[in-house]
């Protein structure tokens, strides 16, 4: 299977027990892994690389977190790097998937890849950002991987834990029935687009992929891992650059021809949903227009009828071909089956095993025995 990526360029249960009391720290400590062990460490230490004092939380005695902090410190005295907003995000990060025992791919998750994510918007409430915005997993059963993560506003951020494509369409439709047209804080549009983004993120088959509706575009760096998704990007994407005509005209010329008919249907029936209000003000505004074509069932319909014409290789060689004509002045990459997902953990449902949780940045020498020093 093909793959695009767009690029617009808990603790350990033993622990979390000891934190609360029982049992003892030091018998928590005992039961973490050396890999557990040695990823609180590494993130201890990049705490004092960076100046910065880990969550009190973390700093009993005996936490491994501590610990690596606590070597760091003299390490680093009087040569820390500097702390900018991206690398407090990434630390955070790293911290949530240890204690939650999810995987973090620290080779290519990094403050600069953080910064990549910005927006000024947020994709699934289209609310501005503030310094509350945070990054989430959007495939709930993959790690912290690149490729996985989008910056949300925080409403967002608190319904999505556990959520998949289908419980967000289904979330979608209480909030349709509710009284105040809400489900969990989010309305029924906001399901959609935040459906659509985990949908994004997720493998499917190839005649499921292609029965869903694009309501919201991917952001920055999330990886569309479904052919015939990516297929939907680069034609909806179409319309905001000149020439766009052109480009699908040319595209066409390279479908079978039992799917051209079906094709230029489709298109002659998205055209109109997106400038039947006239040209749009902004940039944003044509996005926006973009995503709420989608929502039209006439739209939908369209789309799967040409979408399901067409076999799982057949999309994969179609979009090749597509991504070669272009794509709104955007940088896109294109990964070789299987390649996109590599680091996401999605074998075992996101969780880290010992080869995910050994793979830190850093391994300096690490203490086994708990620490009593203060701080």
């Amino acid at each position: 299977m093909a793959q695009t990526s767009f690029a617009f360029d808990d603790l350990p249960a033993p622990l979390l027990a000891a934190q609360g009391g029982t049992p003892a720290v030091s018998d928590a400590l005992d039961a973490l892994t050396d890999a557990d062990f040695q990823a609180g460490y590494a993130i201890g230490w990049d705490h004092a690389r960076h100046g910065l004092l880990p969550p009190q939380r973390h700093l009993l005695p005996g936490n491994p977190l501590r610990q690596g902090w606590q070597a760091g410190r003299g390490a680093f005295a009087g040569r820390t790097r500097p702390a900018h907003p991206e690398v407090h995000s990434w630390l955070h990060l790293r911290i949530e998937a240890w204690e939650q025992g999810l995987a973090f791919e620290d080779l290519l998750v990094t403050p600069h890849f953080l910064k990549q994510l910005g927006a000024s918007t947020c994709p699934v409430s289209r609310e501005a950002l503030t310094d509350q915005a945070r990054v989430v997993r959007l495939n709930q059963a993959a790690g912290y991987a690149a490729g996985n993560l989008a910056l949300v506003c925080e409403r967002v951020a608190q319904a999505l834990p556990g959520i998949t494509g289908a419980s967000a369409q289904a979330a979608a439709r209480e909030a349709t029935a509710s009284a105040d047209g809400l489900f969990r804080q989010l309305s029924a549009a906001e399901w959609e687009r935040l459906a659509c983004l985990i949908l994004l993120a997720t493998p499917q088959p190839h005649e499921e992929a292609a029965r869903w509706p694009l309501r919201a575009l991917p952001p920055n760096r999330v990886r569309v891992l479904n052919p015939i998704q990516g297929l939907q990007v680069w034609l909806t994407l179409q319309i905001e650059l000149d020439g766009w005509s052109q480009r699908l005209n040319r595209l066409a010329d390279r479908l079978p021809e039992a799917s051209r008919l079906a094709f230029r249907v489709f298109v002659g029936g998205f055209l109109p949903r997106v400038w039947q209000n006239g040209r749009p003000a902004s940039t944003e505004e044509l996005k926006q227009r973009l995503e709420d074509a989608w929502a039209d069932e006439r739209v939908l319909r369209r789309w799967q009828h040409f979408a399901l014409q067409l076999t799982a290789a057949q999309t994969g060689q179609l979009l090749s071909e597509a991504l070669s004509l272009g794509i709104s002045g955007r940088r896109v990459h294109q990964h070789a089956a299987g390649g996109a997902t590599d680091g996401w953990a999605l074998e075992s449902g996101g969780r880290a095993d010992a080869g995910s949780r050994a793979r830190v940045q850093f391994r300096p020498m690490l203490r086994r025995k708990p620490s009593t020093a203060s701080v």
